[in-house]
C-alpha cells in the first residue's frame, strides 16, 4: 500500500476535506449532538460543544500521519458547513481499511453518503492501493446497509451479538469490497 493520508477528495456535489478547529460548533449542531444520527454509532451524543472541541483537538494532529483517513464531508457550495464524517481504519498486515460514517439527519437519503462512500473507496483501492474495503452497521439501521450495497459492497454475515453501540450490545452485519471487485466493477 501506498499511504496518502487525508487528502482532499472531490465528487459532483462533495468536497472532503481535513477537520479544522472552526468546525467544532457546525460538527456539534449537524450531527453530533442529535441523538438520532448517533443512536446506532459508537460514541456518545455529545452534550454540549466543549466535547465536540476536544475530540477535534484529538483528531486534527493525526493528519500528521500517512496511515491516518478521517474527512469531513461538505458541499461544494459550502465547504466550510460540515454535513458529516467519513473515515477508514487501517490493517496494515492484510492490506484492509474499515470505513465508518455519519451524515446530518437534514441530509439523509438525498445519495450524499453513496456519493461520500464511492469516491474514498475509489480513493483506497486506486491511490492507496488496498486489497479490501469494508464496513458494518447494527441490522436495525437498514439504511447503512443500503449504502454499502449500493456502493457495491456484498454482504458477508452477521455476527450476533459482537459490537456495542448507544442501543447497548448489537449484532454486526458486515459488507466488503475486493479490488479484483472494483476493477471489473470499474472497467
Amino acid at each position: 500500500m501506498d499511504h496518502k493520508g487525508t487528502v482532499v477528495l472531490e465528487t459532483e456535489r462533495l468536497i472532503l476535506r481535513r477537520f479544522v478547529p472552526e468546525d467544532a460548533e457546525t460538527m456539534y449542531h449537524n450531527w453530533a449532538s442529535d441523538p438520532e444520527v448517533t443512536r446506532f454509532l459508537t460514541w456518545p451524543t455529545h452534550s454540549d460543544v466543549e466535547i465536540t472541541k476536544k475530540v477535534l483537538s484529538e483528531w486534527i494532529p493525526l493528519y500528521e500521519r500517512k496511515d491516518y483517513y478521517h474527512w469531513t464531508i461538505t458541499l461544494r457550495e459550502d465547504i466550510s458547513e460540515p454535513i458529516g464524517t467519513i473515515h477508514g481504519q487501517m490493517d496494515n498486515n492484510i492490506d484492509s481499511v474499515m470505513v465508518g460514517y455519519c451524515l446530518s439527519q437534514s441530509k439523509w437519503h438525498k445519495g450524499i453518503m453513496s456519493e461520500a462512500l464511492s469516491e474514498v473507496m475509489r480513493f483506497f483501492f486506486e491511490d492507496v492501493g488496498v486489497n479490501r474495503v469494508c464496513s458494518y452497521h447494527d441490522p436495525r439501521n437498514p439504511h447503512s446497509g443500503m449504502v454499502m450495497t449500493h456502493c457495491g459492497m456484498k454482504f458477508d454475515g452477521t455476527l450476533r451479538s459482537s459490537d456495542r453501540n448507544n442501543m447497548g450490545i448489537c449484532d454486526a452485519s458486515w459488507y466488503s469490497m475486493l479490488r479484483s471487485e472494483y476493477k471489473a466493477r470499474t472497467k
